[in-house]
């Protein structure tokens, strides 16, 4: 009777919010996670911090705690209730519809997030190469929150719209504005105007090449991680790999039921490597799992990576692997590429201090050098004990080696 009691007490929705989640015995943190909200936004509604909560929130809310019938119904209610006590306002705008579930970048989303939510960042630039994954990243985190109360979401796709006349339908409210696909640059003056007079703004870019821009963050998105050899023959860990986990996610859609067998364990691994685990590229080599099976596909893969052409049958296809490989490398200056081409010839992994060596320069203008291949893309950081320690990327590696490259500025 405890219980019932506590449930008819309880004076508003954040209070009934509180007895429901105790009653079930979650804490804020798990129901945060099940409802995909930020355990802030829980804590918030449940203080009465936040006293009109959003109908999606609610749904949300009710699916986690898995309320059904007059439970789920009275807990609605009660969410009504308290926003008539709040004088209405405008809905919060939502972000573009992802196509599908985010993979392996569950710790990028949760660091972006926190950046823009809790630790008040205003300008952050998510950069890296064509197929990389930073729109779907950047939905992901936009969708997150779109959910949180009180947050509003604009989105710009910045080779279709303008950014001009935001100011006035932004106000006051928090607000996140993604700048999506600005490889052309953005209008500084006009970024300086929106943060004078939306003080609750805060503006994620998305580009190929980062703009620099006074008091932006620039975060560098790097393809998925890629296993190692040593898991090439045991399925188990090998499926918890970033790479390997969006490849089956892929492959699954084409082919529902399929379980990663330990036959096909080590071309499942070897695909993923040869890629890079660039998310566009895996989602392209995906489509061709209709008829060509992993270790068949590994051999297109190792005859030429950047010939591969999309499925005709429309399922992904949209990464071009080439292109984007190419068109980062024309955006280099010859002393970066210079440098890129030397450590490309080098195998393994190596550290500034190797680059500075093999390069003959000043150490400030090497490493000014890496700086902007690690940003452009071409190389990614890598696990080390002994400091950072970095990679050129796989494919990169086989285009500065090869005629691919010449061949491909010439096609374009």
């Amino acid at each position: 009777m405890h219980g019932v009691t506590s449930l008819q007490s309880a004076t508003g929705f954040g209070e009934l919010l509180r007895v429901r989640r105790e009653r079930v015995g979650l804490t804020q943190q798990v129901l945060a996670d099940h409802a995909t909200l930020s355990v802030r936004a829980i804590r918030d509604m449940e203080s009465g911090r936040v006293q009109r909560p959003r109908q999606e929130t609610v749904r949300l809310l009710a699916d986690a705690l898995r309320l059904e019938g007059h439970h789920r119904s009275s807990f609605e209610a009660a969410a009504r209730r308290q926003a008539l006590l709040e004088e209405p306002r405008d809905e919060p705008t939502a972000p573009p519809v992802a196509r599908g579930a985010i993979v392996g970048r569950e710790l990028e989303v949760e660091v972006l997030t926190d950046a823009l939510a809790v630790h008040g960042d205003r300008l952050v630039t998510v950069a890296g190469l064509g197929g990389v994954g930073k729109t779907r990243l950047v939905l992901e985190v936009a969708r997150r929150l779109h959910l949180a109360p009180g947050w509003s979401v604009r989105w710009i796709d910045c080779g279709r719209q303008s950014v001009a006349g935001l100011a006035r339908t932004i106000g006051e409210r928090p607000t996140l504005l993604v700048l999506d696909g600005a490889d052309a640059g953005v209008d500084t003056a006009l970024l300086d105007e929106l943060f004078h007079r939306c003080p609750g703004l805060r503006v994620l870019i998305t580009a190929r090449v980062p703009q620099p821009l006074p008091g932006g963050q620039v975060i560098p998105l790097a393809p998925l991680p890629t296993p190692g050899p040593e898991l090439d023959h045991d399925p188990v860990a090998l499926a918890e790999v970033g790479a390997v986990r969006l490849l089956l996610s892929h492959l699954r859609r084409l082919r529902p039921g399929l379980r990663l067998e330990p036959d096909e364990a080590p071309a499942v691994a070897s695909i993923c490597r040869q890629l890079d685990g660039l998310p566009g590229a895996l989602e392209l080599v995906a489509g061709w799992s209709t008829v060509l099976s992993p270790r068949q596909l590994v051999a297109r893969l190792t005859d030429g990576p950047f010939h591969l052409a999309p499925p005709p049958a429309g399922f992904g296809g949209r990464a071009d692997v080439g292109a984007a490989l190419g068109a980062a490398l024309d955006r280099l200056t010859l002393g970066q590429r210079d440098l890129l081409e030397r450590l490309a010839a080098t195998p393994g992994d190596w550290s500034g201090e190797d680059a500075v060596a093999l390069s003959g320069r000043p150490p400030q203008e090497c490493l000014a050098a890496v700086h902007e291949l690690l940003a452009s893309g071409l190389i990614r950081s890598v696990p080390a004990r002994d400091g950072v320690r970095f990679t050129v990327l796989n494919l990169c590696r086989r285009l500065c080696g090869s005629g691919v490259y010449a061949e491909l500025a010439a096609a374009g």
